[in-house]
């Protein structure tokens, strides 16, 4: 366990980065996993890329033209590790983390 008192893998730290990558509109799962190995696992947005995907979908039609978007889990400012940590950090000190995105591990026999 980190310092912080828990694990982050933010997927956009998995990335090769490419040309034109713009940290404060993007979108990636993550997953938190705190001590004693409860994991979550969430979608998360930029604002701006809130922005981008109601543009795409006035464009393309989806979702009654923009009329609606399915929601992530969590909208953030940009990808960056220190505020996804000072973010979650945040959620579990208010309790904060969501049951709906509690990982359930199913194993053989139950």
């Amino acid at each position: 366990m980190s310092d912080l008192g828990f694990e982050l893998w933010p997927e956009f730290e998995q990335w090769m980065p490419q040309e034109g990558d713009d940290p404060e509109d993007d979108f990636f799962n993550m997953q938190v996993t705190l001590p004693g190995g409860r994991k979550y696992a969430l979608n998360v947005w930029t604002f701006k890329y809130l922005s981008r995907a109601v543009r795409e979908c006035r464009l393309n039609g989806e979702h009654l033209g923009g009329s609606y978007l399915p929601a992530p889990d969590l909208f953030v400012e940009r990808l960056d590790r220190k505020l996804l940590e000072n973010a979650i950090a945040d959620l579990i000190a208010k309790d904060g983390l969501s049951p709906q995105w509690a990982v359930q591990y199913q194993h053989d026999g139950e």
